[in-house]
């Protein structure tokens, strides 16, 4: 691992300190909620959100103000070196304000646009999963331990996680998800960005959802590599740039055992 590299995963934790700090002050408070859409839609936005990912930009700014950073409060910022950030302050806001402890602060670091180091943080449960090439690792107020995803050999026997099932709503992504979780042993809504984090610890076996963003995922691509597992879109292809979001709709497969990713991706990607 390069000397940059180990700067990074060792920046990467400063990173996720400054945004917790910032965005605690706001949980489980009658903070204000604002809609980022005007077409009848609900896409929520509060302080909270804006204050973490402030927080991680100045920062960034401060050390680095060469590196690029795409966050999705704050939109992009360029940046010469082959380094940029991609954040997400708190992926689950709809769980946020709402009370509930399964949302994290995603924060990516890219490498010539590949996600080369991540976390998703917690900073209300003193959770923190890291995935970098040292490793993947599950941090805690108590200590750390590695992460290995676990073996699966086949759909019948995996766990399958989706935030929301109003993603697969339209053909023929609502027809290729019924057969996909119809063919799992188990299958739970909810989760966010926990769903990923859980594949890398060894919990659950399968993430597939639609309609992301590049900075829903990209940040939590290093987590699940670095425990063994595989993180594509749709038709079984990498996800790294924003053309490939925009080339899959955000629709990806996170996977902790390659059978079941093969497998979902046979379903999947008629859709594709």
């Amino acid at each position: 691992m390069s000397d940059d590299l180990k700067h990074i995963e060792s920046f990467i934790h400063s990173l996720a300190d400054a945004s917790g700090a910032a965005i605690m002050p706001y949980f489980r408070t009658r903070l204000d909620v604002d809609n980022k859409l005007s077409d009848g839609k609900f896409d929520p936005v509060t302080e909270g959100d804006r204050a973490g990912e402030r927080a991680i930009r100045a920062l960034i700014d401060s050390e680095h103000p060469d590196h690029g950073i795409l966050g999705e409060e704050y939109g992009l910022k360029e940046g010469p070196s082959p380094i940029s950030w991609i954040i997400d302050p708190i992926d689950g806001t709809r769980v946020f304000m709402s009370g509930l402890p399964t949302w994290g602060t995603l924060i990516g670091a890219m490498q010539n646009t590949v996600p080369v180091v991540g976390v998703m943080d917690q900073p209300y449960t003193g959770e923190r999963f890291f995935g970098g090439p040292s490793g993947a690792r599950l941090i805690t107020r108590d200590g750390e331990q590695a992460m290995k995803c676990r073996s699966c050999e086949s759909l019948s026997n995996a766990v399958l996680g989706a935030t929301d099932p109003r993603m697969f709503a339209q053909s023929p992504d609502k027809e290729v998800f019924r057969t996909l979780s119809d063919s799992v042993k188990l299958l739970r809504y909810g989760g966010d960005c926990y769903n990923y984090a859980m594949v890398a610890l060894g919990q659950m076996d399968l993430v597939v959802e639609a309609h992301n963003q590049a900075y829903d995922i990209l940040p939590l691509v290093p987590i699940v590599e670095a425990a063994g597992g595989i993180v594509t879109d749709w038709a079984g292809r990498p996800l790294r740039s924003g053309a490939d979001f925009d080339r899959s709709k955000g629709k990806m497969i996170a996977a902790g055992d390659k059978r079941i990713h093969e497998a979902a991706v046979k379903i999947l990607s008629s859709a594709a």
